[in-house]
């Protein structure tokens, strides 16, 4: 079935505007009418437009039901051009696992159709706060021409604040809420019917998480919760599509016990950040793909999420 998703060195390359490679975006069947994008292992940049992250979408005898929606509406208009090559049914209904750039961008291209878009109420501040219009500020300018002064914030139309079960065509998808995890609002989509999960960013695969402002404790208790689904095939919000949720989920969840114990042994100390991070043995780590760009800070901001916990 080619599920196993594709290596970053086979993101064949075309040419782009500026003249750089865009990485290619290519449908992936995980069962029979369900499928799934897969992002770059980078950092959100012009030259991969902002592609850096999956997304679903699955055929119902009603429409398509899509689970997140990339990070620029260019890439949101590949994704539907993906679709069309496997359906002509229309766009029915977008779920998000929550509003981090890289998953809603694209969202206004999937609105201008009239899909029905579904999120966690918990993103409804975060979505007229400064922070978000700034992000977007910002990324008008490092991700032009591909997010510009047409890319704007869609908020959802309906905003969840509890599980709901979304029957689409006879096809049944439990949305179940799971923050403040890797942020207040993430929710996961399960298909109990086809045993696929939809993890969002509780999990990723083959690179470093982006941690971020996480609630980590609240993470490891989410990710322990998701062990339970009886899952057969975990599509995670970055990285290849997992037939090991166990081990593949496993991987996130020690990563981040580890940065809460490191750090939190600095914090408790009152060891200064420099020296606690100087200190810590990263070598289980060091070689995943981001870590580099990301364990610094993600460990920076763990040392202070510890000693706010100790207070």
């Amino acid at each position: 079935m080619g599920c196993v998703g594709f290596s970053q060195s086979a993101q064949a390359q075309k040419s782009q505007p500026n003249g750089t490679a865009k990485p290619i975006m290519q449908a992936k069947q995980v069962v029979p009418n369900v499928y799934y994008v897969q992002g770059v292992s980078e950092m959100g940049s012009s030259a991969n437009q902002n592609f850096i992250s999956n997304a679903g979408f699955v055929i119902t005898p009603a429409g398509v039901v899509v689970i997140d929606a990339l990070g620029s509406p260019e890439l949101a208009r590949r994704l539907l051009a993906e679709i069309a090559k496997v359906t002509k049914k229309p766009i029915h209904t977008v779920v998000l696992t929550h509003y981090h750039a890289d998953h809603i961008y694209g969202l206004q291209e999937f609105k201008n159709l009239g899909a029905h878009i579904v999120a966690h109420g918990a993103a409804r501040e975060y979505l007229t706060s400064d922070t978000a219009r700034l992000r977007l500020e910002s990324s008008r300018q490092e991700l032009w021409p591909w997010v510009d002064e047409k890319t704007r914030l869609v908020p959802a139309d309906e905003w969840l604040h509890g599980p709901k079960a979304l029957t689409v065509g006879g096809v049944r998808f439990d949305i179940q809420p799971v923050g403040p995890s890797h942020t207040a609002e993430d929710l996961v989509v399960y298909m109990p019917q086809q045993k696929v999960l939809f993890a969002g960013d509780l999990v990723f695969r083959n690179r470093i998480p982006f941690v971020g402002q996480a609630d980590s404790r609240h993470w490891i208790e989410a990710m322990e919760s998701l062990l339970k689904f009886d899952t057969r095939w975990v599509v995670p919000g970055h990285g290849p599509i997992s037939s090991d949720a166990k081990t593949d989920m496993t991987l996130t969840r020690d990563y981040l016990i580890y940065l809460r114990e490191s750090m939190g042994r600095a914090a408790k100390d009152m060891e200064p950040f420099e020296s606690g991070y100087a200190s810590t043995d990263w070598s289980k780590f060091e070689k995943m793909p981001l870590f580099k760009s990301a364990n610094r800070m993600n460990a920076y901001n763990t040392y202070l999420l510890m000693e706010q916990e100790a207070k």
